[in-house]
């Protein structure tokens, strides 16, 4: 009995020594784990369609690590919290950025990471996040689908109703139009004809008068000297006029204010008087016209006698 008690003591111990050492083992292995792995959490705005835990993350095309974990964020549920399991090495600075892409056209997606200049301290955590966060920016994925809804939002803009009308009656003008050239084919051809002969007479006479104009270019720049001569002699002459007529207005300013102020008053009686002469004058002529000798003798001309 007392040997069947001791069997169940050591094996009872020897169980819980092969416990301990299993979980030492596990914590073991843990510890050595969290030393060579790092732990980073990526907030992405954006919808992560195709990415799956444990699928990859690259440092510049290089593989550093995996998803370990995704799931939504409890305060936003349009973000999405990815938890990344890097390489206790890759160098994750605060200026480093992740963003969604892919392998080809087909290919799944995964984490790209970017940045990370040389001077840039590394990213820790602190007493808020004790996770570190990488910052994101948009993917090419991203990037493409924004761009291809705004196509198809302006395309359809575009291919409105209304627009389609529009471009239905400016197609239908621009064939009757076209109809309209077709059946003027003759005249246009007639129009283009005589455009073509008005446009060699033009030439012609722009020919002609080229030359006529060059000719008297020519005539005109050599008379021009003379003429010039000319001009002068007569602006010196005009310039001698003018300075004797001062002279004579400044030399008898006297006799001309007496005559303003005499002279023209008498003027206007005089003008009167040779008026009426001037109305005498004419009564005169008009009747020695009709009747010389009656007017001058004073009497009627006498009447012809004529026969019966």
């Amino acid at each position: 009995m007392e040997t069947k008690a001791n069997y169940v003591l050591i094996g009872v111990f020897t169980l819980l020594v092969s416990v301990g050492l299993l979980l030492f083992g596990l914590w073991a292995a843990k510890f050595a784990s969290d030393r060579t792995w790092h732990k980073y959490e990526v907030v992405f705005t954006e919808p992560v369609t195709g990415l799956t835990e444990g699928g990859s993350v690259q440092y510049n095309g290089i593989s550093v690590g995996t998803v370990e974990r995704l799931r939504l964020d409890p305060r936003d549920p349009r973000r999405v919290v990815a938890l990344l399991k890097l390489q206790a090495d890759a160098p994750v600075k605060v200026d480093t950025k992740a963003k969604l892409s892919q392998q080809g056209i087909t290919g799944s997606p995964f984490i790209q990471l970017t940045g990370g200049s040389p001077k840039a301290p590394r990213l820790v955590g602190d007493d808020d996040t004790p996770l570190p966060i990488i910052q994101t920016e948009p993917s090419a994925l991203q990037n493409i689908a924004d761009t291809a809804s705004k196509l198809v939002t302006r395309m359809d803009e575009l291919l409105s109703e209304q627009n389609i009308q529009r471009i239905s009656g400016t197609l239908e003008n621009l064939r009757a139009t076209t109809d309209a050239i077709n059946s003027q084919r003759e005249d246009i051809r007639a129009l283009l004809v005589n455009a073509r002969a008005a446009s060699d007479d033009l030439r012609t006479t722009l020919k002609t008068t080229n030359g006529a104009i060059n000719s008297v270019n020519r005539d005109v720049i050599a008379r021009l000297p003379a003429t010039m001569d000319k001009l002068d002699g007569a602006i010196a002459s005009f310039q001698s006029a003018g300075n004797g007529a001062n002279a004579l207005i400044n030399e008898n300013r006297g006799p001309i204010n007496s005559f303003t102020r005499d002279g023209l008053q008498q003027l206007g009686p005089t003008l009167a008087e040779l008026r009426g002469l001037v109305r005498d004058l004419r009564r005169v002529a008009n009747g020695l016209d009709r009747n010389p000798a009656g007017y001058i003798l004073g009497r009627q001309q006498p009447k012809e006698f004529t026969p019966k």
